[in-house]
């Protein structure tokens, strides 16, 4: 019975706290000035820094000269600029470590920046959802380097082109599409992530969960880590490739036709085409078949 009565004590004071929150943020004692903010972008500005949680977070390239900030809820917008640098951050005002804005449906932050920013972005999304979407797949947005680091939620990048890549995901849906990198870096934790349309080098790391990877063109090495989950490759008819796969428990499959082809229950080698590209691939527990 006391254990009983401690968890209706601390319910009760759970809803004490959030009661008391939103009636303080409805009158307004925080303000609302934090609604919208703006950043000059010049070409001294090398770095985009968005650290955010618990919102739908938009990234919307447009013709304009400046970062503008637009959100909806009740967390703290804050736009600043430190050198080179202009940082977006959304935190919470007050109670942030139990945060019941992220489940309503108007926690929106909407962030315009110029289409022709070229140069490096750093996102940071603890939770909720991401977009970030260039114009289109024949006019992308162009970025020297673009770091995404997803703790959970879903996310959805879309005609981008980027010189470095690097993805960080430990849970939730990623979907990306029509992506060019020279260089691209994943490291997946557990969830679901596909990429379609994509083109570039590969070097991922998968703890757990399913990855597919469609490329139009294969125009550099793969390189993908296993440790548990399910891959698929899905390659172009003509790609030149050289496989070469160990197997520690698990299993790999190549749908296409091997020259020189070995393969046993721990490895599996060979060439297609030319052999130009190397694949290597390397399973701890579970599938990956390329086809």
């Amino acid at each position: 019975m006391k254990r009983v009565k401690r968890v209706i004590i601390l319910l009760l004071v759970i809803t004490g706290l959030y009661l008391a929150y939103h009636q303080v943020t409805n009158l307004e004692l925080f303000g609302m000035s934090n609604k919208k903010q703006e950043a000059s972008i010049s070409k001294n500005t090398k770095f985009i820094e968005i650290d955010v949680s618990g919102a739908k977070t938009m990234i919307i390239p447009a013709d304009r000269s400046n970062l503008k900030a637009v959100y909806n809820g009740k967390q703290k917008l804050n736009v600043s600029e430190q050198g080179d640098t202009v940082e977006v951050s959304l935190k919470g005002k007050w109670f942030h470590w139990f945060n019941w804005d992220m489940f309503k449906k108007k926690n929106t932050l909407k962030i315009y920046i110029p289409k022709n920013y070229d140069q490096n972005m750093d996102i940071e999304m603890h939770s909720g959802t991401l977009s970030f979407s260039g114009e289109s797949k024949k006019n992308p947005m162009k970025l020297n380097e673009l770091t995404v680091d997803i703790g959970s939620g879903n996310t959805t990048l879309q005609n981008l082109s980027v010189k470095d890549l690097n993805f960080d995901g430990s849970s939730g849906n990623v979907d990306i599409n029509s992506l060019k990198s020279k260089t691209g870096t994943f490291e997946v934790r557990s969830g679901n992530f596909e990429m379609k349309h994509y083109s570039g080098a590969i070097d991922a790391k998968i703890a757990s969960g399913r990855m597919e990877i469609q490329m139009d063109r294969l125009t550099d090495s793969i390189n993908i880590d296993v440790r548990s989950g399910m891959v698929g490759i899905d390659l172009p008819n003509q790609a030149d490739f050289t496989l070469n796969g160990n197997i520690n428990s698990g299993h790999i499959s190549c749908d296409f036709p091997l020259k020189n082809k070995k393969q046993n229950k721990s490895m599996i080698q060979g060439t297609h085409g030319n052999g130009k590209h190397p694949i290597e691939l390397d399973i701890s527990s579970g599938n990956i078949r390329i086809y």
